[in-house]
């Protein structure tokens, strides 16, 4: 007696209400050959590998959990989707019919917290970075007794509250606070702070690398501080003693403020935010540096131009812009801008001067700031060598089969 081979559709078929019978989950089929990038570790998945008619993906909820399943029916992990969106899901387990629940979060957040209480001595840090700590999404900066809070989907948002609630119980902070800084259209996530627990005063201490600075946490940008530079500038500190330094797009000081409290010479900032300058300002005179402290309340551009102008001379000088490449079709004029600012950065560097040049643009690769920083010493008559490349620290955790979340470069170059 012969048994024939289920078809692709009945296993797909007969899979499916094995998986959702569990937990009354729907079940997302892909296209076939569109499994190989999750199998190999990625969590996104994209509009156009789903095989709609398998799947009723569209009538799915913004935010709704499902089983994701290959063309031939293997199963492949727990989601949450979008159906409104390129970027549609986010794998969050590999275990099928996983709810995104207080069991699930706590254990994770549980994961993150003896991760990095193993990093670090003192309480500051980023907690939770996203696909990272298997919470996309999800955002959460420790500022001690502080958590900042940011959500990016709307996955992640259906569940807040649990979320909240998780953050509680495992962390037990003073206060929380939700801060996304700006409206996501797609994910139809508006611009939003509130405080969800306790008590989030306006600024918060924080140390980092021995140096201690006020974080405006609901005024500053995005959480109110950048964790991801901090091994870069721990390195920079060891440069810096006797050292000239100027910090470009400073906000708060911390690149030049840590070099300062190193041993620097003297320090001046360059930012266009007055309160941020104040703030940084504020720092140097509580480190006992306000005589070795000054300020540039200007563009960065105008900024550069003008000390260039007046024949000034560095022997550091650190470039840490926002992101000029945000999109792909920004990627010309992007490239165009870093190109400005370090080839004005060259001309204020004294004889074997140190330039740190940084991009938090995913789409500048690192090889291609490396190549502007090259262009810009040899624009400059001088020789540019490589002797550091920094990178994200340990508290944000890079998913290896997802280069997307490695976006952070520091180049330190030493201009002969």
């Amino acid at each position: 007696m012969s048994v024939s081979k289920p078809t692709e559709s009945e296993t797909s078929s007969s899979l499916a209400s094995g998986f959702s019978a569990k937990r009354d989950m729907p079940v997302i089929v892909l296209r076939s050959k569109s499994d190989r990038r999750i199998r190999q570790g990625h969590c996104w998945i994209y509009s156009n590998e789903i095989d709609i008619e398998r799947s009723g993906f569209k009538s799915m909820a913004i935010g709704q959990v499902g089983t994701l399943v290959s063309a031939s029916g293997v199963m492949l992990g727990s989601a949450y989707f979008n159906p409104h969106t390129l970027l549609c899901g986010r794998l969050f387990s590999r275990q099928a019919d996983q709810a995104l629940d207080y069991e699930f979060i706590s254990n994770r957040l549980n994961r993150a917290l003896i991760w990095r209480s193993s990093c670090y001595v003192k309480p500051f840090y980023r907690l939770v970075y996203g696909d990272g700590d298997s919470l996309p999404g999800l955002v959460v900066d420790r500022y001690g007794d502080i958590l900042v809070v940011q959500v990016t989907t709307a996955g992640m948002m259906a569940v807040l509250d649990t979320a909240i609630k998780a953050l509680v119980d495992v962390v037990a902070p003073k206060g929380i606070l939700l801060r996304n800084e700006a409206a996501n259209e797609p994910e139809k996530l508006p611009a939003h702070s509130e405080v969800l627990y306790g008590d989030v005063p306006e600024y918060v201490d924080i140390e980092e690398n021995n140096t201690v600075f006020s974080v405006p946490v609901f005024s500053g940008q995005k959480t109110g501080w950048f964790f991801d530079h901090r091994e870069s500038r721990a390195l920079l500190a060891k440069y810096a003693k006797g050292k000239r330094v100027l910090d470009v797009y400073s906000y708060l000081g911390a690149w030049g403020l840590e070099a300062l409290n190193a041993g620097a010479a003297s320090l001046c900032c360059i930012d266009s935010s007055e309160p941020a300058l104040k703030l940084a300002a504020a720092a140097a005179a509580r480190g006992g540096f306000e005589n070795q402290f000054t300020s540039v309340k200007s563009s960065a551009v105008d900024g550069l131009k003008a000390l260039v102008k007046q024949g000034e001379s560095f022997d550091v000088v650190i470039l840490d812009p926002p992101a000029f490449i945000k999109r792909r079709k920004d990627q010309r004029s992007g490239e165009k801008a870093y190109h400005h600012i370090n080839q004005l950065a060259a001309k204020l560097l004294g004889d074997q001067g140190l330039l740190v040049s940084a991009s938090c643009s995913l789409h500048l690769p690192r090889q291609g700031l490396i190549k502007i920083v090259q262009t810009a010493a040899y624009k400059a008559g001088r020789t540019a060598s490589i002797v550091y490349q920094g990178g994200l620290g340990a508290d944000h955790p890079v998913n290896a089969a997802m280069p997307e979340m490695d976006y952070l470069k520091a180049v330190f170059a030493r201009l002969d």
